[in-house]
């Protein structure tokens, strides 16, 4: 199976009792659960519980490293039902232990006033398709392997920011998955919460000249945030806008706007992670 259909294997869950639901991780070179798994994971486990209304937020605290090589539980709990409004809260467990929490709202569809941002101008995913081959070329052939059989396609479009201005953080990404997982709105709310824990925390390092392959680097995912405006389907081309207003304390602040290639404002993003540099020797 490729990783891109690993990804619908993953998104979707095992219901093993009321309000219980069991998750898996694909195989992984990695030591430890991606965490836009983890917040796609749960948020299909609390849609599980939930008919007639589609998420509008989320958010979550990144408690223990998951374990990839072991299932993941999700407890939901049913904390109201109300006549617009209905909220979730999700434990996500291993080893008997809590590696993540989340809460979710749902609503049913309302008419109301509608404005927002308008998309950066920036060159179109097409444009950027040649530089995104040219840097694969020159990566590892293992790596160059890995980058092809992600589930989600990215195009870095570079600093959205002048250079050498104060905060000089921006940067944005064209993203959409690989393959077509039909047009189903949890599914596809599911799919973009995963893509929008890729590198996000890593514009936090862009001012300081490092990431997260920098000797010394670490990094982690602390807390993430999410706010679901308009539909979106992930099979097409979507922009995400990022900045980071701020780092201190071993922690980076992050925010994105993810816009529809047509320029609609789909979904907003905050995240906090810790950005801890120690120099290899005292590491």
């Amino acid at each position: 199976m490729s990783e891109m259909e690993d990804l619908r294997k993953t998104l979707t869950l095992e219901p093993i009792e009321v309000n219980l639901f069991r998750g898996f991780s694909p195989p992984t070179p990695w030591p430890r659960i991606f965490g836009g798994q983890v917040i796609g994971q749960a948020l299909m486990a609390a849609y599980n519980t939930v008919q007639g209304r589609t998420c509008h937020s989320l958010h979550a605290y990144f408690i223990r490293p998951g374990d990839p090589k072991a299932p993941v539980l999700y407890q939901v709990e049913r904390a109201r039902d109300g006549k617009s409004f209905t909220t979730r809260r999700v434990a996500a467990i291993q080893h008997g232990e809590q590696i993540f929490n989340f809460a979710a709202s749902f609503q049913i569809d309302e008419e109301g006033f509608d404005h927002q941002f308008a998309m950066p101008p920036v060159p179109a995913p097409d444009e950027l398709k040649d530089k995104v081959d040219e840097r694969l070329a020159k990566m590892p052939a293992k790596v160059r392997e890995m980058m092809k059989q992600r589930p989600v396609d990215m195009r870095p479009v570079g600093r959205s920011t002048p250079e050498g201005s104060p905060a000089n953080t921006g940067f944005a990404v064209w993203m959409r998955t690989q393959i077509d997982f039909g047009d189903d709105p949890a599914f596809n709310q599911a799919l973009l919460a995963y893509a929008s824990d890729m590198g996000v925390l890593e514009t936090a390092m862009r001012p300081h000249e490092v990431s997260f392959h920098t000797p010394g680097m670490q990094v982690a995912s602390l807390d993430h945030a999410m706010w679901f405006h308009r539909p979106v389907r992930m099979r097409d081309w979507h922009l995400y806008a990022q900045d980071a207003p701020s780092s201190s304390g071993a922690r980076g602040f992050t925010r994105g706007s993810i816009y529809s290639q047509a320029g609609d404002l789909v979904a907003s993003v905050a995240q906090e992670g810790l950005i801890r540099y120690r120099p290899p020797e005292e590491a």
